[in-house]
């Protein structure tokens, strides 16, 4: 009993789960690594085997929706779980949820920022609804987006519309672009004078490509009008901190390339501005500059908060910028073959600065969804169809645990698809 008491802190000491069943295996698989190779595949066999996704029937290249965690995660949550079944009002009130700022100032050296920034809470849905609602606009004040950020934060703009009379504009691109200044003019002309907030999408979700967040904050900035950033796409794939945007507010998923627990997100919001922002749920001091006032949201899983400091231990056992060029070097290997493949289109840039993990692809011929069941179907690969705002593709993302293999599956898939149709 006296070490399940213990579990609620233990993800951020010697004695975490991570140190416990990765870390001695992970300080084996260095002596393999060497820089100047591309692959190192017998390094990234011992990160495969850790997730137990590799070992599926099922290959799973849809990480972009939602992503598997690695088998530590999945330990650590289900020791939570059964501690806190022997008494939540105890086990979670009184012992977990002292492992809330441990965490978040876990959560604020991955991203770079102040931990009295963040708030944890289930998603970057409700992170960036969060800052949205709680944002004091005005009849009239008006916020550019574009066509092809997240639904939901879309509709989140379109009912403070309705709601508020706010006037919401959108760009459109017609993507992939690998020029970040054409991508810069198309917010920077859609600008009135009564252009409040710029919502951008750092990784965009349909295709993948990486938007240039940094020069629209700037661009943004020199006109006194502050820029919200969906990140769900974006942390713990990318190799960067939320202060190198240079934004206002930021959101993410730690359930997609973090491999959280499903149900886990974060929301940062510059320390000068939280005051405000009105919480989505209710807290007795709503106009507070307390990044807390942001997570009064009642009776959650505390089990899911904790067992995210694992997902953190396992990506600092890998390094984000080795995972993220491990994931854009798997997007390109099969990318570059298949868009070799008569009748197969790649509608995502291979250049590491405009995309990373995500990637769309067609077969002439087929729609979206056929392409995605025979997918499925017939090789028993898991990706998702897109048929959106001119946009009609499977979105295929691999993964640190994805294999090589895996891949070829696909590429192999592709041809005999191709050739049908």
């Amino acid at each position: 009993m006296k070490k399940s008491a213990a579990l609620g802190l233990g993800a951020f000491g010697l004695d975490s789960l991570f140190n416990e069943m990765h870390a001695a295996d992970f300080q084996k698989a260095e002596k393999f690594w060497d820089p100047a190779s591309e692959t190192n595949e017998d390094y990234w066999a011992t990160i495969q085997d850790a997730y137990t996704a590799s070992k599926s029937d099922v290959i799973i290249l849809n990480n972009g929706g939602v992503s598997p965690s690695p088998l530590v995660v999945q330990e650590a949550l289900d020791r939570y779980n059964r501690q806190a079944a022997q008494g939540p009002s105890y086990y979670m009130w009184r012992i977990m949820d002292k492992g809330r700022e441990p965490l978040r100032k876990r959560l604020a050296v991955m991203g770079g920022c102040d931990p009295e920034e963040v708030a944890i809470n289930r998603n970057a849905t409700e992170a960036l609804n969060t800052v949205i609602f709680g944002l004091p606009l005005q009849k009239g004040d008006e916020v550019i987006g574009m066509k092809y950020d997240y639904p939901n934060m879309m509709n989140a703009w379109r009912q403070r519309q309705l709601r508020d009379g706010i006037v919401y504009k959108q760009v459109s691109f017609d993507f992939p672009i690998e020029n970040d200044d054409q991508i810069v003019k198309a917010y920077a002309d859609a600008i009135t004078p009564q252009t409040r907030i710029i919502h951008v999408t750092h990784v965009v979700n349909w295709v993948g490509q990486i938007m240039p967040v940094k020069k629209i904050s700037q661009m943004a900035h020199k006109k006194g009008i502050e820029v919200i950033v969906d990140g769900a796409h974006s942390f713990g794939l990318l190799d960067f901190k939320i202060s190198d945007l240079e934004c206002d507010y930021f959101g993410t998923s730690l359930h997609k390339f973090l491999s959280a627990p499903v149900g886990s997100g974060m929301m940062w919001i510059k320390k000068d501005k939280i005051g405000k922002i009105w919480p989505l749920v209710c807290n007795h001091e709503p106009t507070s500059a307390d990044i807390r006032k942001f997570e009064t949201l009642g009776t959650r899983s505390f089990c899911i908060e904790q067992a995210i400091g694992e997902a953190i231990n396992f990506q600092e056992g890998i390094g984000t910028k080795r995972k993220q060029e491990r994931i854009h070097y798997l997007k390109k290997y099969w990318a570059e073959k298949a868009q070799q493949i008569p009748g197969v289109k790649i509608h995502t840039s291979l250049k590491p600065e405009y995309s990373c993990a995500i990637a769309g692809v067609s077969v002439d011929g087929l729609k979206p969804g056929e392409l995605d069941s025979k997918f499925f179907t017939d090789f028993k690969i898991h990706t998702t169809p897109v048929s959106y705002e001119g946009v009609h593709c499977v979105r295929v993302t691999p993964h640190v645990y994805t294999k090589i293999s895996d891949l070829d599956t696909l590429v192999a898939a592709l041809e005999k698809i191709s050739k049908k149709a």
